[in-house]
C-alpha cells in the first residue's frame, strides 16, 4: 500500500494483510462519544457535502443515487431485484444490478426517477484532501488504555443511526485484483469531526469537494479493526478503532500474536472506500448517462383541478413522464410521452391529479 504503510516496515504490511478484513461500517469520533453527535446534515463550509444524497439500502446500510434511475452501493452487502431503496421519504423499486468486475462497486437500477443525485468525483488527486464520510452502525464503546493513555475505543452498541464525520485522504491502495481504494487514517488530535468507521457503515459514501461542489469519491468497503490484545492472549482480544497501536498485540495468525513495537511514530488504524474515479468509465458505461442538469423535477404544484410537474430538460432529448398513486400496488402510467426538451424547464400537466390523495412522478429519457 502506498503512503503511510510504505514507511512502517514489514510488520505493518503483515498487519494490513491480516486485519483489513472487517467490512467498513459506522462513524466513531475521537472528540466525543455522544451518540447524537453529527446525526443531522452538516452546515457551514460542509453544507451540501453529501448527506442529502444518502438513501437507505439493505436494512440500515446506505446507497447513493448517481443518475436519474441508478444508485451506487457496495456489492458485499447484497440485495435482490425488487428490494426497496428509501430516499427522501419515498421508496424506489430495484429492477437490475450491475457489479464492477474488479471492485466492490455495484450499480443498482430502479423503476422510478430520483429527484436529485450525486455528481461523481473523477479526478486523481484525492490524497491530502478533506473528505466527508457518512455511515450507520455502532456507537463508541469503552476506551482502550495503554500505559495510562487513551489510544482508541472499542466498538459499542449497534444503533443504525446515520452519522457523518470528516477525515483527510492519506493514500490510495490497490489490491491483487487491481481494485483501487481511497484510504483515510484515524490520527490523534485532528479536528473535532475526524472519524473512523466500524461495523454497520459499509456502502456509505465518501465525498470530496471539487471546484466548490461536493462529489462522490468513494463507497465504504473495509476497516482495520483487529482483533487486538493487551497481552497476546486470545481470551483477551477485542475489536477497536485505534489512534495508536503501539504496545498492543495484533493477531498475526491462528493462535499467533505479534507485539506492535513501542518505539517509532504512532501507528493508527484506517478505513478504505472503493475509489469511484478509478472505475468511473465502467460506471458511466452502465448508466449510459453523464450526469447533468436535465431530468430533474424541480417542483410539483396544483393548478386548479390539475397538477403541474416542472421538468428540467435538455435541448436534444426526448422524455416521458409517468405517474402512480400507490407505489406499493399501483401501476405506472404515462402522463405525457415523446416530450421534446427545450434546454430549460418544461411544465407537464397531469389532468385531474388534484383529486388524488397522493401522486408520484418519474421522468425517463427516451432519446
Amino acid at each position: 500500500m502506498k503512503g503511510r504503510h510504505g514507511k512502517q516496515g514489514i510488520w505493518l504490511g503483515c498487519l494490513l494483510a491480516l486485519l483489513l478484513a472487517a467490512r467498513a461500517e459506522a462513524v466513531l469520533f475521537e472528540f466525543t462519544g455522544d451518540p447524537t453527535y453529527n446525526t443531522t446534515a452538516p452546515s457551514g463550509t460542509l453544507t451540501n457535502s453529501g448527506w442529502q444524497y444518502e438513501g437507505q439500502w439493505q436494512g440500515s446500510h446506505i446507497g447513493t443515487p448517481i443518475a436519474p434511475i441508478f444508485f451506487l452501493a457496495a456489492q458485499h452487502i447484497g440485495g435482490s431485484v425488487g428490494d426497496l431503496f428509501g430516499f427522501n421519504g419515498l421508496y424506489y423499486h430495484t429492477v437490475a444490478f450491475f457489479d464492477c468486475p474488479n471492485s466492490d462497486l455495484r450499480v443498482c437500477q430502479v423503476a422510478e426517477t430520483f429527484p436529485n443525485y450525486a455528481p461523481l468525483y473523477t479526478g486523481s488527486n484525492e490524497v491530502g484532501q478533506l473528505c466527508v464520510v457518512i455511515g450507520r452502525g455502532t456507537q463508541r464503546g469503552p476506551p482502550v488504555i495503554v500505559n495510562g493513555s487513551t489510544n482508541g475505543w472499542m466498538w459499542g452498541a449497534t444503533d443504525g443511526v446515520q452519522r457523518w464525520g470528516d477525515n483527510v485522504v492519506s493514500g490510495i491502495y490497490t489490491d491483487a485484483n487491481q481494485a483501487e481504494y481511497v484510504e483515510a487514517s484515524f490520527v490523534r488530535n485532528a479536528d473535532s469531526n475526524q472519524c473512523d468507521l466500524s461495523v454497520g457503515d459499509s456502502s456509505g459514501g465518501m465525498f470530496i469537494q471539487d471546484n466548490g461542489t461536493w462529489k462522490l469519491a468513494g463507497i465504504h468497503y473495509e476497516v482495520e479493526e483487529g482483533p487486538y490484545s493487551y497481552d497476546g492472549m486470545s481470551n483477551t482480544e477485542f475489536i477497536a478503532d485505534m489512534m495508536d497501536l503501539r504496545g498492543l498485540y495484533y493477531q498475526s495468525g491462528p493462535n499467533s500474536w505479534t507485539l506492535v513495537p513501542s518505539n517509532g511514530p504512532p501507528v493508527s488504524t484506517f478505513f478504505i472506500s472503493s475509489r469511484v474515479s478509478a472505475h468511473a468509465a465502467w460506471i458511466y458505461s452502465v448508466i449510459n448517462f453523464q450526469p447533468g442538469n436535465d431530468l430533474q423535477i424541480t417542483g410539483v404544484q396544483l393548478v386548479g383541478p390539475d397538477a403541474q410537474v416542472n421538468l428540467v430538460t435538455g435541448s436534444n432529448r426526448v422524455y416521458r413522464v409517468d405517474h402512480i398513486s400507490d407505489l406499493a400496488t399501483g401501476v405506472w402510467t404515462a402522463v405525457t410521452n415523446n416530450l421534446t426538451g427545450t434546454g430549460g424547464i418544461v411544465p407537464v400537466v397531469d389532468p385531474g391529479a388534484a383529486a388524488q390523495p397522493q401522486q408520484f412522478y418519474r421522468a425517463t429519457i427516451l432519446q
